[in-house]
């Protein structure tokens, strides 16, 4: 059974991805779009730091990869 801070960090991560996806798509019908431009840089910034490798033992780059080719 997870304890609280788990579910916590497995959701906190789940909405940057969930984020992340709805930017990618934002940004492929309009690609001048700077506010899902902007999601998409911190999004990326957050699977990068320290913060995320505290969350989780998941790998941030290959998450970035594998969230681009969702939508390649």
């Amino acid at each position: 059974m997870r304890s609280g801070w788990e579910d916590l960090a497995q959701a906190i991560i789940m909405k940057a991805v969930d984020d992340y996806r709805a930017a990618r798509r934002r940004v492929r019908h309009f690609p001048d779009q700077k506010g899902a431009q902007a999601t998409i840089r911190e999004v990326e910034r957050f699977f990068r730091s320290e913060w995320f490798e505290q969350l989780t033992d998941l790998d941030g780059e290959m998450l970035i990869r594998k969230l681009k080719e969702e939508v390649a």
